[in-house]
């Protein structure tokens, strides 16, 4: 049975995912000596695994987690897209 989303769940799906696509955009320079690539990754799977806790399991979180494990693809902000996408429905939320 799936969880109904509340306001708290979604605000915190959001600020994870923004977070996420802001560090990934902050860390790019680091990249470019292969530096940052595991621990890019690292995130990468934290983050699915965090959203798909919070917001259960969404067919938009599957493109989002493909992108973002596509070198330099992450600087798009495809976790924030995603969650977007998934809580854009108001009448679900609930309080």
């Amino acid at each position: 049975m799936k969880r109904p989303l509340t306001r708290r769940r979604v605000w915190l799906a959001r600020g994870i995912a923004l977070a996420a696509d802001f560090v990934q955009f902050a860390l790019l320079p680091l990249a470019f000596g292969s530096v940052v690539s595991p621990a890019d990754e690292i995130i990468d799977v934290a983050v699915g695994v965090a959203l798909t806790s919070i917001l259960g399991f969404h067919v938009a979180l599957l493109p989002a987690l493909a992108v973002e494990l596509v070198p330099f693809l992450d600087v798009f902000p495809t976790w924030t897209a995603a969650v977007l996408f998934i809580t854009r429905g108001g009448s679900t939320v609930r309080t």
